[in-house]
């Protein structure tokens, strides 16, 4: 029995045609909510960016930043997990040597080095604007966006034994701690909530879906979903544009 669901934001929740969630989902949404049922975010976005993208729906906790920061329902931290300290000191290093774009992200600020015609691509292809100029001053670094091709991509995480990366755009990709991810964020809600993987749906259309999409219970890929993730998953719903979520929650009797 399915007792909690978790959504990814791009391209599942939200959809980069029109700019918003379908009337279907935000339906399908309110209808778990009668039912008593969890519901909650596991996205590599900020919760920042979260206030932006969805202003007017509330869930239960988020899991953001790749399950690097898990927030309660009332956006209370429950858990954490930066950059080892060597690992940060180079990637404040890799961002203000300034060899590619990169974006430095913390728990309250996220701010890039420069900008170019990458950063321009890939923000505009997420639905975001230009991220803000910064520069470090202190504290814990949780993740690392860095834009550009394979290259520049490969020569950052070379330098940060500890990490690992996930691309979610032909430009950019997010580094993060090795033993970071959406299954360890949202091991930490089951923790809490006394549930077993077995007990959840999980829904996903990028790379960074495809561990919780194997973990869950129940994995759903998105219609336009990478054909690597639609390859993890359970179930294959239709597109974000064509009620994929609605569909996969009446399919499943949750609605």
């Amino acid at each position: 029995m399915i007792k909690a669901v978790f959504f990814d934001i791009d391209g599942t929740l939200l959809s980069h045609a029109s700019g918003g969630v379908p009337e279907s989902a935000r339906r399908a949404l309110a209808l778990l909510a009668e039912r008593g049922v969890p519901r909650f975010l596991a996205t590599g976005r900020h919760i920042l960016e979260i206030h932006r993208l969805l202003p007017d729906l509330s869930f239960d906790g988020c899991v953001t930043l790749n399950g690097q920061i898990c927030l309660d329902g009332q956006e209370h931290i429950l858990f954490d997990a930066p950059f080892p300290p060597a690992d940060a000191r180079q990637a404040v290093s890799i961002f203000r040597r300034r060899e590619a774009p990169a974006m430095l992200v913390q728990r309250d600020r996220m701010y890039i080095n420069f900008v170019d015609g990458a950063v321009r691509q890939a923000q505009r292809a997420i639905s975001s604007p230009i991220p803000p100029a910064g520069t470090y001053q202190e504290g814990p670094i949780y993740q690392l966006i860095v834009y550009g091709g394979g290259a520049e991509a490969g020569a950052a995480l070379r330098q940060l034994p500890g990490c690992k990366m996930s691309r979610w755009n032909d430009h950019a990709v997010d580094i993060l701690p090795r033993s970071g991810g959406k299954v360890l964020g949202i091991g930490q809600f089951l923790r809490r909530l006394s549930l077993d993987w077995s007990e959840i749906m999980a829904f996903g259309d990028g790379e960074n879906d495809v561990d919780m999409l194997r973990c869950a219970g129940v994995g759903v890929a998105m219609g336009n979903a990478e054909a690597a993730v639609k390859a993890a998953a359970d179930y294959v719903t239709a597109d974000v544009d064509q009620d994929g979520i609605y569909r996969a929650l009446e399919h499943y009797g949750l609605l």
